[in-house]
């Protein structure tokens, strides 16, 4: 078996090290592999590399390590072809160099007030990552000089090429010091991005990760558009409305995975987190549970789940876009095992949607849109499931005794109808017995009344976990809870009453949300 190889092995800083494990990556991807060692050692590199490989770490960690913190001239520059990938390579560079101190990055692009980009420069910007117009704008301005670049980057080179920025290239080219170190990077390798190479690269390494062919036919792969803020709701309303027996998320680091683990399972969903930085006999524990179905939903990091070989996985879901487009294919590859069909899901958010484009490509599948469910489409999911149960049901005969109790219930002057649709409230809503008695909240406590009971099958366990996940109090300070019909009363420590209450507004209890406020009922001592 070919051996995994860590960040550790790339020789990277302790200071780029520590960022990365900030980040949450838990080992480099091929292109990785291929040519951070190739930069760190002064080579050029022309790499042939698509967008959603990590081929941005791929040369920001070596530039970064190149930089001189003592001076504010700029060292390194970065060529992008549009103003949306300059801001993401920048932001990218400046969480690689988060424990560097001193290192100084600047985004400069059209459409952005130039005098702001003067004043950045003139206090010093070791690291600029521009479009070739605005960045040639500079030059001839005078307001960027380059005879301190060390290194040189050009990112996405043929989609520069295609959009008429050749000759802006060579003159930023030319302007800069003969002794840089020029890396390239470009999904496709035609003849004027060879050109180019040949004309300013010295004894270039050329550097390429073979692809595989791949054929997922009988999965069903969806998307949905879906903002950082409400992953989690969505998240929520997809298993619901799914129902899947079991289900793996993927999420692209280590924090991710704890953070989900924990928020489902506040929520009451039977969930346990899988990655790299779990001792071996507690991972293997946690897929013995996966593989009994005594947890229904795995959430695990891509390195976590190479060993994960478990048939009847209903439902994959990307709560991340996957940085490495193959472990898209090896994602969505754990459904529709031996034979069965399967669902894989994505989250998109609005910056990743050239992600996605570069999966489709690379994939030759479309895939397809859905819109954000709702809590209508989790309800109108729930019934049709129930009305499926009740035609096997009839199919499967054997009613006799059950249709002995309808008759007694029908002879009390109640029509066939009324039964059958009071049983069918039972089961989608549920009806409350209890009624509310007198109570009053210990010393030291207040009462709250929250807006959810036994008609939205609310349990005190449900009421614990959401407030204990969603605002931080601790589960023990958490008092007496009484369930009622339409809603619930907690006691809760007074001092806490007031971030209870905030902390809850449009929260979920158990997939139920709050449609209005959680209001304090009564508290100890008066109020």
């Amino acid at each position: 078996m070919e051996k995994n190889i860590t960040f550790q092995e790339l020789n990277i800083s302790p200071k780029t090290l520590r960022a990365i494990e900030d980040m949450g990556f838990e080992e480099p991807t091929p292109i990785q592999v291929s040519t951070i060692p190739a930069i760190l050692d002064g080579r050029d590199v022309t790499g042939q590399a698509q967008t959603g490989t990590g081929k941005t770490a791929a040369f920001g960690v070596p530039a970064i390590e190149r930089v001189d913190t003592g001076s504010r001239e700029t060292q390194v520059l970065v060529l992008s072809p549009t103003r949306e990938l300059a801001i993401q390579t920048a932001e990218e560079f400046s969480r690689l160099a988060k424990h560097h101190q001193g290192i100084n990055i600047l985004p400069i692009y059209g459409g952005q007030p130039i005098d702001r980009q003067f004043r950045a420069l003139q206090r010093g910007v070791q690291i600029v990552v521009g479009t070739p117009g605005r960045v040639l704008d500079h030059l001839d301005r005078g307001t960027l000089s380059f005879g301190a670049v060390k290194v040189v980057v050009l990112d996405e080179a043929d989609q520069m090429l295609d959009m008429g920025f050749r000759e802006d290239i060579e003159k930023i080219l030319d302007d800069t010091p003969r002794d840089r170190q020029t890396i390239l990077f470009s999904a496709t390798l035609p003849k004027p991005i060879l050109e180019i190479s040949k004309k300013f690269q010295k004894n270039p390494e050329f550097i390429s990760v073979a692809r595989k062919e791949v054929t997922v036919p009988q999965i069903e792969q969806l998307y949905l558009e879906v903002r950082s803020r409400d992953r989690l709701e969505i998240l929520t309303r997809l298993l619901d409305m799914y129902d899947p027996d079991l289900t793996l998320i993927f999420s692209n680091t280590k924090r991710g995975v704890d953070d989900l683990t924990t928020h489902l399972q506040a929520r009451g969903y039977f969930a346990e987190g899988l990655h790299g930085d779990m001792k071996q006999t507690l991972r293997d524990r946690v897929m013995a549970k996966f593989r009994a179905g005594s947890i229904d939903i795995l959430v695990a990091t891509d390195v976590a789940a190479r060993g994960i070989d478990v048939e009847d996985v209903d439902l994959v879901i990307n709560y991340d876009v996957p940085q490495d487009i193959e472990y898209y294919i090896h994602r969505i590859g754990r459904t529709a095992r031996a034979g069965r069909t399967g669902r894989a899901v994505t989250f998109v958010g609005p910056k990743e949607y050239f992600k996605l484009r570069t999966i489709q490509n690379y994939t030759k599948i479309k895939i397809a849109r859905i819109p954000l469910p709702t809590q209508g489409d989790v309800e109108e999911s729930r019934t049709r499931k129930l009305i499926d149960r009740v035609h096997q049901t009839i199919d499967e005969g054997n009613l006799d005794q059950y249709a002995n109790l309808v008759e007694r219930i029908i002879a009390e002057d109640y029509t066939s109808l009324e039964v059958a649709a009071a049983l069918l409230k039972l089961e989608l809503g549920g009806v409350g017995q209890g009624q509310p008695q007198d109570i009053r909240p210990a010393q030291g406590q207040a009462l709250l009344r929250i807006p959810v009971g036994r008609e939205h099958q609310i349990r005190p366990k449900d009421i614990v976990g959401a407030l204990a996940g969603e605002t931080g109090i601790p589960g023990s300070a958490i008092g007496a809870i009484n369930i009622y019909d339409t809603y619930s009363t907690v006691d809760v420590p007074l001092d806490a009453a007031e971030r209870v209450i905030e902390g809850m507004k449009g929260k979920t209890i158990a997939r139920v949300r709050l449609t209005r406020p959680i209001e304090i009922v009564e508290a100890a001592g008066g109020r």
